[in-house]
């Protein structure tokens, strides 16, 4: 019984693989077109993300271009606000220095002049008072 089991499941096994046999399908004319149309679209799509690609590329370099212009503008903008503040600083020092100069003149002209008379004058006459002599005495002067 087992024997006839076994021959009939061999059977249907071998006789199913000899009537399922594959089929091969036709490459239709219908299918040859629509790959044609899909190649098109696919080199238009690629075209046209390529012309966007250097449409952006163009883009990145006009930032670039306009980037470098604005660093170019504040170089200037530093140099000039440096050489304002140089001459503004330097300009206040001339100015100093030519106001003090009149000034250190005339106190030379009082040193030499007449703070030496007064001086002179009042050690003269620190000889005869004595109230003239311990004021001299105090600030070093006699």
């Amino acid at each position: 019984m087992f024997r006839i089991l076994l021959v009939i499941m061999l059977v249907t096994i071998l006789g199913s693989a000899f009537v399922v046999q594959a089929k091969e399908v036709p490459f239709t004319q219908e299918d040859r077109d629509r790959l044609i149309r899909l190649e098109v679209t696919m080199k238009e799509f690629k075209e046209s993300v390529d012309k966007r690609f250097e449409q952006v590329d163009k883009r990145f370099e006009q930032i670039e271009k306009r980037f470098d212009q604005i660093i170019t503008f504040m170089w200037m903008i530093v140099g000039i606000f440096t050489a304002i503040t140089a001459s503004t600083i330097g300009f206040a020092i001339w100015d100093r220095r030519s106001m003090i100069r009149p000034f250190e003149s005339r106190v030379k002209e009082l040193e030499e002049g007449k703070i030496d008379k007064v001086i002179s004058s009042l050690r003269a006459l620190a000889e005869t008072d004595t109230k003239v002599a311990e004021v001299l005495r105090r600030y070093n002067l006699l």
